[in-house]
């Protein structure tokens, strides 16, 4: 395996093998994986034709077609769907389909004129225009598809090994549209399948779980090849539990949130023993349970699997109610706020009421 593909964003680790050139027994490479949309072999075998599409009176042509991968490379023996069309549009817009196979090699039988051809590989293919004459020699057809294959798979941290239950990769095309998106290939590849494209540079988006543990990267596609990639993830998979004392039983009917450092929920699950996986980081684990609160700060390292337990003398804080009424003076004069009525001012007091009671009239001075 080499480094780095540097083609791969930055942050990213990722390990690619391009294999032998798919020549006669190079091919092999793709029947050692699973592969994605293939087929059984049906080799030569005649076309399908679509009723009423057949020229009366006109003698059939016998039309033989193989496919490469590489112009150099030997004709592809399985795995292969061909479709020829008629060049005219029928009244839905669409252009009819006169013949179809599968398999490897094909044979057809076509009437003099013209027709377009395609054959697809899996996710990679190539349509030519083909013109049968009424006399001479029809030549093999020869299509070159100029495709590879790309087998995805992935590791956490250096070398630990991820449950292909817990992988999913989607393959983009390179280019962003103009409304900032990419076209997606194929979604939902399993690792250790075998995905035919045409030769390119693709976007790959790798997800361990289901959280936020996500990788992107650039991936080169070369014709006649097979690119296996295993890409690194920066993650691992923690398994909660809130105890009373280290070491105890996992308390049921227990409500989990995950947050990140800065705050922001990235999971909640209520189990006993809730799993998941977390990209590296800082995080606080916040168990519920009986209206009472418990909290706990943690660190993912990449590739280090872990449980991360909760002590129930771990309880956030209450705070206490009389904490909350805080007294502030208002300078005099200050309006209330909007939708506050001011309270009722206390009337200023009369001679009489600042007169000593009882006494013999004698001045205040």
């Amino acid at each position: 395996m080499f480094g780095i593909s540097p083609l791969a964003r930055t942050g990213l680790a990722i390990a690619l093998m391009v294999l032998m050139p798919l020549g006669a027994g190079a091919q092999d490479a793709f029947k050692d994986f699973k592969q994605l949309d293939s087929t059984s072999k049906m080799p030569k075998l005649n076309a399908f034709i679509a009723p009423g599409t057949a020229s009366q009176g006109n003698k059939l042509r016998d039309v033989a077609m193989e496919a490469k991968l590489t112009a150099d490379g030997t004709p592809v023996e399985d795995g292969l769907s061909w479709y020829v069309f008629s060049p005219i549009a029928g009244t839905d817009g669409k252009l009819p389909l006169i013949a179809s196979a599968k398999g490897g090699p094909a044979a057809f039988q076509l009437s003099p004129g013209d027709y377009f051809v395609n054959v697809s590989f899996g996710r990679a293919g190539v349509t030519k225009k083909l013109t049968v004459p009424a006399d001479g020699e029809v030549d093999k057809q020869v299509m070159v598809l100029d495709a590879g294959g790309l087998l995805l798979n992935a590791v956490s941290g250096t070398d630990s090994r991820i449950r292909p239950d817990q992988l999913s990769f989607s393959i983009y095309s390179s280019e962003v549209r103009d409304d900032g998106e990419r076209g997606l290939v194929v979604a939902d590849v399993s690792p250790n399948t075998v995905v035919r494209l045409n030769a390119g540079t693709y976007h790959i988006v790798s997800e361990y779980g289901s959280v936020n543990a996500v990788i992107r990267a650039d991936i080169q596609v070369e014709a006649g090849k097979l690119t296996e990639a295993t890409i690194q993830h920066r993650a691992a998979q923690v398994t909660f539990k809130l105890v009373s004392e280290a070491g105890g039983e996992a308390i049921a009917d227990t409500a989990w949130s995950i947050l990140t450092a800065a705050g922001d929920s990235v999971g909640e699950s209520v189990s006993a023993f809730p799993t998941m996986v977390l990209a590296e980081g800082e995080y606080s684990a916040v168990a519920r349970n009986k209206d009472k609160i418990y909290q706990r700060d943690f660190k993912v390292i990449a590739g280090r699997n872990t449980d991360v337990e909760v002590l129930m003398k771990d309880q956030q804080p209450q705070q206490p109610e009389s904490a909350a009424r805080t007294v502030q003076q208002v300078p005099a004069g200050t309006p209330p706020p909007p939708g506050v009525q001011p309270a009722p001012e206390a009337p200023l007091p009369s001679y009489e009421e600042l007169a000593p009671k009882g006494g013999d009239g004698a001045s205040l001075d």
